[in-house]
């Protein structure tokens, strides 16, 4: 399993954002994509809202790929 930390600057971040940042893919648009098929789970849920608000503390999962979301220091 392949852990992933992203520091958070903002007060959010969008999931498909998130995919694309942290390099899990190419593009918000291939972000897109992955979240509507249903693959992308937040804090142990499936989520299928491509533009949803990820804040700091949650876990967001993709296959085998953990990425935890951290506020800046």
């Amino acid at each position: 399993m392949q852990q992933l930390e992203f520091e958070l600057n903002d007060e959010y971040v969008e999931l498909n954002q998130l995919l694309k940042l942290v390099g899990v893919c190419d593009s918000g648009g291939a972000g897109k994509v992955l979240v509507a098929s249903g693959q992308v789970k937040v804090d142990g849920q499936t989520e299928l809202r491509k533009t949803c608000k990820i804040r700091a503390g949650q876990v967001v999962a993709l296959g085998d790929i953990r990425i935890k979301v951290r506020a800046a220091a």
